[in-house]
């Protein structure tokens, strides 16, 4: 998985952003909101080979099941993919 360095997370008054940069802010229309998982598993990225991996990050910070914290990040690797943000 390889992630598009042409959006960053922000912090804006306790929300969290991905907000195009470069190319893409000509491209991407807007930013997105995320959570404050989605926050999580976004730093996680560059350092997490797979879905697993982020899984297994998840786990160590959160209260969750396995079962759980996978369908997040799966459902969340899906909106990254269709915004362009990782690609495979």
């Amino acid at each position: 998985m390889k992630i598009n360095y042409e959006f960053v997370k922000r912090e804006i008054a306790g929300e969290y952003f991905l907000i195009p940069i470069g190319e893409a802010a000509k491209v991407f229309d807007g930013i997105i909101a995320i959570n404050e998982l989605g926050a999580f598993i976004f730093d996680c990225l560059p350092e997490c080979a797979d879905a697993q991996a982020v899984t297994d990050r998840i786990l160590e910070r959160y209260e969750t099941d396995r079962a759980t914290a996978l369908a997040d990040v799966l459902a969340f690797f899906d909106a990254l993919r269709e915004a362009g943000i990782i690609v495979e």
